[in-house]
């Protein structure tokens, strides 16, 4: 029943609180004047250096490079937004990801059960294929795509429609995994079903009425397709 899987990046194939936690602290005290000006920074982007915490309208969690670099710039006198893009891409790619599971044995069996696999995320996509290449699982992906590669971002369908158009899948056969309400709206316009984990910042009671099935990980995926078929 299901042909396909397209995976979110941030918070679904990788933990967000610990991987972007980290990298929002070292970003925002390199660009701020001290540590006062680097809070405030913060708080304009929704974040916590002390805790690693994003708040659930945090730009970090679903939006683009462009917008994080758009709500920062009013506090980043003589620094263009595009400037700050390029800043954040650059830096964003060498950001050390943590595994929300071991991915390597997890998408390996996908593709030995016969499944193609995507990546779809509102990251640019230079970064995104750092962090897969760095993580050793690039090529367990047949369409990787960010929301720079030309199909727009989400939560628009763009990208989901790509993957099954690039594979010659119907969406009513793929599965849209994602973390957020923007991944799941933008599978659900595109006609796939849809997969929530909770490996982001959003809550089950926020992704349930947007999502077929909430699980706890990408790692519970095996046995909800297996359920699938019985």
């Amino acid at each position: 029943m299901i042909d396909g899987l397209l995976f979110d990046k941030d918070g679904t194939l990788f933990d967000f609180r610990i991987s972007w936690g980290r990298w929002a602290a070292g970003f925002l005290s390199s660009v701020a004047e001290d540590p006062g000006h680097a809070d405030r920074l913060g708080r304009a982007i929704g974040f916590d250096a002390e805790s690693l915490a994003f708040a659930p309208d945090s730009p970090v969690i679903a939006a683009t490079a462009a917008d994080i670099a758009a709500a920062l710039a009013p506090h980043l006198p003589g620094q263009s937004v595009a400037a700050l893009t390029a800043r954040i891409d650059e830096t964003a790619g060498a950001a050390p990801m943590s595994e929300a599971v071991p991915l390597r044995p997890l998408l390996s069996g996908f593709r030995a059960a016969g499944l193609k696999l995507g990546v779809a995320t509102n990251d640019s996509e230079a970064p995104a294929r750092q962090h897969l290449a760095a993580h050793g699982i690039t090529d367990c992906f047949d369409f990787i795509a960010g929301y720079d590669s030309g199909h727009g971002a989400k939560p628009g369908p763009g990208m989901c429609l790509a993957f099954a158009a690039t594979l010659g899948l119907d969406p009513a056969r793929v599965a849209m995994v994602g973390d957020s309400r923007h991944d799941l709206e933008a599978g659900r316009a595109a006609g796939m079903r849809t997969i929530a984990v909770l490996t982001g910042v959003a809550k089950a009671a926020d992704l349930a009425p947007h999502a077929d099935v909430v699980l706890a990980d990408i790692g519970a995926i095996p046995g909800w397709l297996v359920g699938l078929r019985s």
